[in-house]
């Protein structure tokens, strides 16, 4: 009996392993005189940064499904970037750093300062990534709904209709039990 577990277990896997090659080779880009050929995919903004990227994805979603970069664009990535205090005398989480809507965009409003010191925008940035910790104050759940809010006050608005890609993950926690949220940006600098 195991014998027959045995090979019936390897047939599935190289039936898994013959599909995946098969559809990979289906799915693969065209090699063409020595260099890749890849379909365009359909950009979902108008108003496109001055630095060759294409966003795409759903028009309706407040992020982009993706980001096509330029060869030989420059990159910037900062490294997880934290609430800013608001008061260092509070007594509490939200004394001294606010909930996750207010810890978001003081987090956002220093990438942006980061980005300024760089030479780039808000409107450079095609990548970010958040780890979100559960809020006491809400139920001990995630407050993704203020996370959101924050993002809309700084991406895809009449201001900047840049919608980076973006993922959210919540964590177990952060560095400091007083923080709700840490972000990770990618910015690409304009065309030379």
């Amino acid at each position: 009996m195991n014998k027959k577990i045995k090979s019936l277990t390897l047939a599935a896997i190289l039936m898994a392993s013959l599909s995946a090659t098969a559809y990979a080779a289906d799915k693969a880009p065209i090699e063409v005189q020595g260099t890749v050929s890849v379909p365009e995919p359909a950009p979902i903004q108008a108003a496109a940064p001055d630095n060759g990227t294409v966003f795409y994805g759903n028009p309706s979603s407040s992020i982009s499904g993706g980001v096509v970069v330029p060869e030989g664009a420059a990159y910037l990535y900062t490294s997880g970037t934290v609430p800013p205090v608001l008061n260092k005398e509070g007594k509490t989480i939200y004394e001294r750093y606010g909930d996750t809507k207010t810890q978001a965009a003081g987090v956002l409003a220093s990438i942006e300062k980061q980005l300024k010191d760089q030479g780039l925008s808000m409107k450079d940035v095609v990548y970010l990534r958040a780890y979100l910790t559960a809020d006491a104050a809400k139920e001990g759940i995630f407050d993704y709904a203020g996370w959101n809010e924050a993002y809309g006050e700084f991406f895809n608005n009449e201001k900047n209709p840049v919608k980076p890609a973006r993922s959210t993950v919540g964590v177990a926690s952060l560095v400091s039990s007083d923080w709700l949220i840490e972000i990770e940006a990618v910015a690409v600098f304009p065309k030379k």
